[in-house]
């Protein structure tokens, strides 16, 4: 039967489709690689922004450690020099005297003449040295000792005079600051006054010498002192200032320690990086904090740049992008075009080898159910045909020659029979009606019946079998047809084995396979044959004059496949013949 032709309007519509689907495939390619383009480039611009931030905060981090570095090597090496100088005017011999001697009224003359040349001109270290804006002696309760010239060693209100004294003489050094009303912050060094006798504290000298405060440097960092709850910090407005002090108050309150490497804050609408770090730990003063507060405005501008130069990229990254799409999709187009037609015109020989498929299945059931049919209907005439033979060869009228005859023609009627029964398995295989009803099998017991069964069937032709197999080998599977597997196999040696040359049936296990071999000495069998002798009723040359209807290999196969293992031919070079047949372990299968 042929395949029904194309009509010519559905090959148009078939061309007019074609050319949409090929129109749609590259608008999906186009957008598709759009899509990628666009996320690479995203991505590309967030690593890049990433990267821009990082750097800058790396930035930011080193020239803000630079300059916090450069504030305390300076306010250190400052002080060092001042206390030093604090420690040696204390050692004077006048002062001593006046102390020693209770001479208070030539106290603070004598102080006024040590003072004044404490620093020899032309020192190196001159350049460094600030004079004190005032000086106190405190007496050994840690008051101050009010002086009798206040303009000669500097004027301080009543309360900034208040600040300067303690509970007690101190016996250390001590660093402070104060504010005084002016505004001016007042770095104060304490420094106790010992007796060259007894070695006690007798007084203490308070110097108050002006806070170094750093000028903007290019950066725009700004240092500035904290203290009793005020802020110094020159150049800061007012309203800045008031809330720098209360980010202060809460900062010092909860996180002193984080504050001291630096913390980002936001002032007048800008960020900036503020620190404050103690310069009095465990002095009697009330403590004193340097602050330092960083400008970001031109790191934000520089990072803003670098994020508007990397967004100028990434729009000619997309316009790139995009042209190349345009361009590739209508390249890729064009093979897609191709394909297209080819698979139009393959759908069509599709379609036709489809209503010839199901033609030829059709033609293949209505032979199954032949097959099926006259298999059943053969059986009855069959056993007619046997029943009469057999009381022909019981009468007693019928010569010894003719009873011999009617002898074959009986024998003849089994092979019928068996045929019959074969072609009958196989129709029920081939229509898959074929049920199993699995259980455990012992294998060796049905090999031995095989054998057993062969020496039955051939007394004297039954060659010698060697069996190495397990006392007990348990396989799944249907003990009927397992049989009829084992028992072809074994027979198709024996007929195509060499007469009287021995059988040799072994078994291997591997992976929850269990694999039966069977091997025969014969002849070989040709390669050109190896892959048809499993058909039907074939037949090849080594078998010419051997009984036999070929079916009892394809047979063994099917139902080997049907158990879930298989049947194949394993070696044939003119010495052994060897037939392997796989069968699931019943373990593996449980």
């Amino acid at each position: 039967m042929n395949a029904p032709a194309m009509h010519p309007h559905t090959v148009e519509g078939s061309g007019r489709s074609l050319e949409a689907g090929v129109a749609a495939f590259r608008l999906k390619l186009l957008a598709g690689m759009a899509l990628i383009i666009v996320v690479l480039t995203l991505g590309g611009l967030y690593l890049v922004e990433s990267s821009v931030r990082a750097e800058t905060r790396h930035d930011l981090q080193n020239d803000f450690a630079a300059e916090l570095t450069l504030l305390r090597t300076v306010r250190e090496l400052r002080h060092a020099f001042l206390a030093e100088r604090c420690r040696a005017l204390v050692r004077k011999p006048r002062i001593h005297a006046a102390l020693e001697d209770n001479a208070l009224d030539l106290l603070y003359p004598s102080a006024r003449d040590e003072l004044g040349d404490a620093v020899p001109a032309g020192d190196v270290a001159a350049a460094m040295t600030i004079h004190p804006r005032f000086y106190r002696f405190l007496d050994s309760r840690g008051s101050v000792i009010p002086p009798l010239n206040a303009t000669e060693v500097g004027l301080l209100t009543s309360d900034e005079a208040a600040r300067l004294a303690f509970a007690a003489v101190p016996q250390e050094q001590q660093n402070g600051c104060l504010i005084r009303a002016s505004g001016e912050p007042v770095e104060l060094i304490a420094t106790p006054i010992f007796s060259t006798e007894t070695g006690e504290a007798l007084a203490a000298l308070v110097a108050g010498f002006p806070m170094a405060t750093s000028e903007r440097l290019p950066t725009g960092l700004r240092s500035g002192v904290w203290v009793d709850g005020k802020l110094h910090l020159p150049g800061v407005a007012e309203p800045v200032r008031a809330a720098l002090e209360q980010v202060m108050q809460h900062r010092l309150a909860e996180e002193e320690e984080a504050i001291s490497k630096g913390v980002l804050v936001r002032l007048d609408g800008a960020e900036q990086m503020l620190f404050a770090e103690r310069l009095n730990d465990g002095s009697l003063f009330p403590p004193v904090y340097e602050i330092g507060l960083y400008p970001l405005a031109r790191l934000l501008a520089r990072q803003e740049e670098l994020r508007w130069r990397a967004a100028l990229a990434g729009l000619l990254l997309l316009g790139l992008g995009a042209g190349s799409s345009l361009y590739i999709s209508a390249r890729l187009a064009s093979p897609v075009r191709e394909l297209a037609t080819v698979s139009a015109e393959n759908r069509v020989l599709r379609e036709r080898a489809e209503v010839a498929l199901e033609i030829k299945r059709g033609e293949l059931e209505r032979s199954a159910r032949f097959s099926a049919d006259a298999s059943h209907q053969l059986k009855t005439p069959v056993a007619v045909m046997r029943a009469g033979l057999d009381e022909l060869i019981a009468s007693r009228d019928v010569s010894p020659a003719i009873r011999e005859e009617l002898s074959l023609l009986v024998h003849q009627t089994f092979r019928l029979t068996s045929i019959i029964e074969d072609l009958l398995l196989l129709s029920r295989l081939d229509s898959g009606r074929l049920q199993l009803a699995l259980e455990t099998i012992d294998l060796r017991h049905l090999v031995e019946t095989c054998v057993d069964d062969l020496h039955l069937l051939y007394d004297d032709s039954a060659p010698e079998v060697q069996i190495a197999m397990p006392e007990r080998l348990e396989v799944l599977g249907d003990r009927r047809y397992a049989m009829l597997i084992v028992q072809n196999v074994v027979e198709n040696a024996h007929k195509y084995g060499r007469p009287q040359a021995p059988m040799r049936i072994e078994t291997s296990e591997a992976q929850g396979t269990i694999t039966l071999l069977v091997a025969n000495q014969g002849p070989a069998i040709p390669e050109s044959s190896r892959e048809s002798i499993f058909e039907r009723f074939h037949r090849a040359a080594v078998g010419e004059n051997i009984p036999g209807h070929g079916l009892g290999l394809n047979l063994a196969r099917e139902l080997a496949r049907l158990h879930g293992g298989d049947l194949s031919l394993r070696r044939s070079d003119g010495e052994w013949t060897e037939f392997e047949i796989c069968f699931r372990t019943a373990e593996r299968s449980v």
